[in-house]
């Protein structure tokens, strides 16, 4: 129950007591007929807290369940998001992959190529 519907309980339950207990304090009747009205009061008020408690434990409950749905729900769409990094980190791990063996291709061949350069000048100029 949250602190401000827990607050309201409170403060419907003691109000009633002090206004029933003054208006019944007031009232110009005998002990017994007192004592009654006191105890029909009684048994009104607690009636009225049992109907208000009953209130509040249903809203309190109707608030979990949604909060639990929404929490389900963000979970979800995590999982997805998660599913989907994960897809296009290997995609970009696979294109890093080739575009480095690319490149080491890609260097191999321009060496070889300025060895073999080096050596057609070498074997051209004479020692």
């Amino acid at each position: 129950m949250a602190d401000r519907d827990w607050d309201l309980f409170r403060g419907l339950v003691i109000g009633g007591l002090i206004g029933a207990a003054i208006g019944i304090l007031f009232a110009p009747k005998s002990g017994k007929e007192t004592r009654e009205d006191i105890a029909v009061k009684a048994d009104e008020l607690l009636v009225k807290a049992k109907e208000e408690y009953e209130k509040t434990a249903q809203k309190s409950k109707a608030a979990y369940e949604a909060a639990v749905a929404r929490l389900k729900e963000a979970e979800i769409v995590a999982k997805e998001k998660v599913d989907e990094i994960e897809v296009k980190v290997g995609e970009l791990a696979h294109q890093g992959t080739a575009a480095i063996s690319e490149g080491k291709t890609r260097l191999k061949k321009a060496l070889d190529a300025g060895v073999e350069a080096y050596r057609e000048e070498k074997t051209k100029s004479p020692v």
